[in-house]
């Protein structure tokens, strides 16, 4: 789908492609081959679906650049290619050649895959007028309160929100999410490949419609 100028692709899972000027990926797992080399690889946290070599390796050009946390280091690395590193944490602010890049907590509240403190992150990313929250492995949780305030008349403010459960929230709970967030526009994810169905997706934006906020399912590419 294309916002603002901004192109953005869904790969399965939780993986995006999001495209203007520079080429983008988010969390890329299970993508087909011959996509565009990316600029910039950002990775939430070192689970394999998240944080896959094999798929990291398909889209490594000679400029890219990996944002992650410390603990995929070692993954990465696995690669013979030449590769640009930034490790990041939580609460840091990026200013990538003029893409604004704020990283975010991104934990569970009462499961134990995702503790608090264990490095995972969120990702919002301002491209011209486009605000894209790309929240990563999380459930609910108060940091998200912080988020309303980028609503602004005139701007499109994306929320790429987990709905499969288990290891996230449920359906239900991202649209407690996105009560708290107030996004102009919701797309689920964490669903299909690992755990969740095309029905958590359904649910997600019928209850969000329910409520008022538009939210939409992206085919994968």
């Amino acid at each position: 789908m294309e916002i603002g100028g901004i192109q953005i692709d869904w790969l399965g899972h939780s993986g995006f492609l999001i495209k203007n000027s520079k080429v983008i990926y988010i969390d890329p797992f299970s993508i087909k081959e011959n996509l565009p080399k990316a600029d910039y690889i950002f990775l939430t946290h070192s689970h394999y679906d998240h944080c896959s070599f094999e798929d990291i390796e398909k889209i490594l050009g000679e400029k890219t650049k990996i944002i992650a946390p410390a603990d995929c280091q070692s993954k990465v690395f696995r690669t013979q290619k030449e590769v640009k590193f930034e490790v990041i944490e939580e609460n840091q602010e990026l200013d990538l050649n003029g893409i604004k890049v704020s990283i975010l907590p991104s934990y569970n509240i009462d499961k134990p895959f995702h503790f608090f403190g264990s490095g995972g992150v969120g990702y919002l990313i301002k491209i011209n007028d486009v605000l894209i929250y790309h929240a990563g492995d999380t459930d609910v949780i108060p940091e998200m309160q912080k988020l309303t305030g980028y609503k602004q008349p005139g701007k499109n403010f994306i929320a790429l929100l987990p709905v499969s459960g288990k290891f996230t929230m449920s359906h239900e709970e991202a649209v407690e999410a996105v009560k708290l967030i107030q996004p102009t526009l919701s797309i689920p994810i964490h669903y299909g490949s690992v755990v969740g169905t095309i029905e958590d997706a359904k649910e997600f934006v019928r209850l969000c419609e329910e409520e008022g906020f538009k939210a939409t399912i992206l085919e994968k590419i």
